[in-house]
Order: structure tokens, then sequence, then C-alpha cells
């Protein structure tokens, strides 16, 4: 008897890779608005960014999210974000530092 293959799931039918990278976003609600959130899993994370919240790098390799505000044209605030800082930004409010 042969071994077992395992299927590839990018030849499944109607797998779509860029979801499987990227997530499929969602629209999220907080006192500051409605914004657009997608996670980055963290093979996908193949550039440094800088997290608005904690002003610390998020490495390649790390997983983190991005958000948007939830109007048309906000696409282009994008901002990556450490998961953790982007649950607290609102405790931190606008103009306080994390030092």
């Amino acid at each position: 008897m042969s071994p077992r293959r395992a299927k590839r799931r990018d030849q499944d039918a109607g797998f779509d890779q860029s979801v499987a990278r990227f997530g499929i976003g969602e629209v999220e609600e907080w006192p500051d608005g409605e914004w657009q959130v997608r996670r980055i899993v963290g093979g996908a994370a193949d550039k440094v960014y800088r997290c608005p919240g904690c002003d610390q790098e998020i490495r390649v390799g790390m997983a983190h999210l991005v958000s948007w505000p939830n109007w048309s044209g906000g696409e282009g605030e994008r901002r990556h974000w450490h998961t953790a800082c982007w649950r607290n930004r609102i405790r931190r409010g606008p103009g306080r530092s994390r030092y």
C-alpha cells in the first residue's frame, strides 16, 4: 500500500491565497468610530513597520493588524499596529505617550 498524500490547500477549488495570507477584513466599532481591521499572520509580515501606539517596530514575521477608518477614501490612512496596542489605544487617549 502506498502512503497517503496530503492534498495541498492551494489546489483546492475556490481557495484564495490572499485571504489565507492576509485574512478577511472586518469592521470594528469603537468609541472613536468604525474601523476596517485586517489581521496579518506572521508568515505574511514581510516588511518592518512602526506601531503608532507604542512607536516600536513591528518586525518581519511578527503577527499584527492593519486598520483604517471605515469610510470611502480611508484606505490611505492604513496603519500597522501591534494587536495589544490596538486594543489599548482608547485607554491611552490622544497625546498621551507610553512613557
